[in-house]
């Protein structure tokens, strides 16, 4: 651990540590050369836009705000197109005015867009019929198509992956800036599929309530010209930082701080697999300024805990890291309470974040990888369960959603049963919560996000009470 966190940190130092959930390249001057060619690019973002996420996520870790962050589990390049982008920007807006109605509370949103092209792998290789290929990682990495052509990982995909994460990245501002997130269009976010279902329902009544008060608002002087929040929304994109050497051809110093920002991204995270103390992973992360994520499972030890969080934050700052909990419906009240306390004892100024998704993926019985609606909610449950037994709080939410009108997750308000999953299963990698979905999920989380809030100042005015 002392080397890890005592070497002095370039761009280049993750290279000298054991590195997992990496490529087998066959041509590494054509590697080299894509990475030369990466460094001359446009930042896809700048330092000032990450120091403001960093900013909102101090709040999240004190209490005064709300995380969302969601998006695809991993883009494709087939899919890529104007629609689906706003589709799913459009659920973010939803999701977020459900969960800020709810907790009261400004919502800071982070998008899985413009760059969650890799996944990793529980195994390097699969076998079909007798034939034993590389896995599919990610379009940044190979193709998802079974034959040796396209499952030998090509460096040039990462070239076609800035592309799109740039354009993605315009439209994302256009629509954040230009008037497409004004409040006054509420009515009009919801997709047409969303529309017919009982969560747009629901969604319809609210938007009318937010009419309403923008209504009132108006005749009090508060309008969209002078007040920006109303016609404006502040987006940040993140994924995780999985092939190090497209983050490090990303990653430039800041001409006004003279500090390192991986500028893929606003922010990134590193994954379940890839967090060991002295793996390569964590050495890179560590030396960027950017705001970072850390996937925590029920492996997570609260030594190894600590010690992560003494490498990845040392100078224990509000908002740089944000640890996400993926235990699992079934193991989540019993190992996230030694973490949340242990972090909690030693003063670490962290923010926690509930990605339900990841540990609650099961095989269908016709053959289809899915999340249970239940599970996903009880797991968001027995988060907020945890954080408010041991007096801490539950700052966000981490789903993997689309705008798309999929059937990958079953159940919900929908009542997708297995047999449906094979209408419209589109997803390259895992399954996904759809728009309807995801907005039903955002109204359960509000109610117990204004649950939480009532506990919390009924809480406080018995203490107020018995101190007087």
């Amino acid at each position: 651990m002392a080397a890890t966190s005592t070497v002095k940190w370039t761009p280049e130092t993750w290279r000298s540590k054991s590195i997992r959930q990496t490529p087998d390249y066959p041509d590494m001057a054509a590697l080299e050369d894509v990475e030369a060619r990466l460094k001359g690019f446009p930042p896809l973002v700048f330092a000032g836009e990450a120091r403001a996420l960093q900013d909102s996520l101090a709040k999240v870790a004190e209490g005064k705000a709300v995380l969302l962050q969601g998006g695809d589990c991993a883009e494709s390049f087939a899919e890529f197109n104007a629609n689906n982008i706003r589709d799913s920007f459009k659920v973010l807006l939803q999701m977020t005015v459900v969960l800020m109605y709810g907790a009261g509370l400004p919502v800071v949103k982070v998008g899985r867009m413009a760059g969650q092209f890799a996944k990793p792998r529980s195994a390097d290789t699969e076998t079909i019929d007798g034939v034993t290929l590389p896995a599919y990682r990610g379009d940044i990495i190979n193709g998802i198509e079974f034959n040796a052509a396209a499952r030998a990982p090509d460096p040039q995909r990462m070239v076609q992956c800035y592309s799109q994460s740039a354009a993605t990245l315009n439209l994302l501002r256009a629509f954040a800036h230009g008037g497409y997130a004004d409040l006054h269009r509420v009515h009009r976010w919801t997709l047409g599929f969303v529309e017919r279902s009982p969560a747009g329902e629901r969604f319809r009544e609210l938007a009318d309530h937010i009419a309403h008060a923008l209504t009132f608002m108006e005749a009090c002087g508060l309008t969209a010209a002078l007040t920006p929040q109303i016609r404006e929304a502040e987006v940040y994109t993140s994924h995780e930082a999985l092939l190090l050497p497209y983050e490090q051809a990303l990653t430039r110093i800041d001409s006004t701080t003279g500090d390192w920002y991986d500028c893929s991204a606003h922010m990134v995270w590193i994954g379940e697999r890839t967090r060991q103390l002295d793996g390569a992973h964590v050495e890179f992360v560590r030396g960027i300024k950017n705001p970072i994520g850390l996937k925590c499972g029920p492996t997570m030890e609260p030594d190894d805990l600590i010690r992560l969080i003494d490498i990845l934050n040392p100078a224990n700052k509000p908002g740089r890291l944000t640890l996400i909990a993926r235990m699992g419906s079934d193991k989540v009240e019993a190992k996230l309470p030694a973490l949340v306390r242990r972090a909690q004892r030693e003063g670490r100024k962290i923010a926690w974040s509930c990605d339900p998704m990841h540990g609650n993926t099961i095989k269908s019985g016709n053959g289809y990888k899915t999340r249970p609606f239940d599970r996903i909610l009880a797991e968001v449950r027995g988060f907020m369960a945890v954080h408010r037994a041991e007096g801490t709080y539950a700052g966000g939410v981490h789903f993997e959603m689309t705008g798309q009108n999929v059937t990958e997750c079953i159940g919900g308000a929908e009542a997708i049963t297995e047999h449906a999953l094979a209408d419209r299963y589109h997803t390259h990698c895992d399954p996904r919560l759809n728009g309807s979905q995801a907005i039903e999920l955002a109204f359960l989380i509000a109610e117990e996000l204004k649950a939480g809030r009532v506990d919390a100042a009924n809480g406080g005015a018995r203490r107020t009470a018995a101190a007087s």
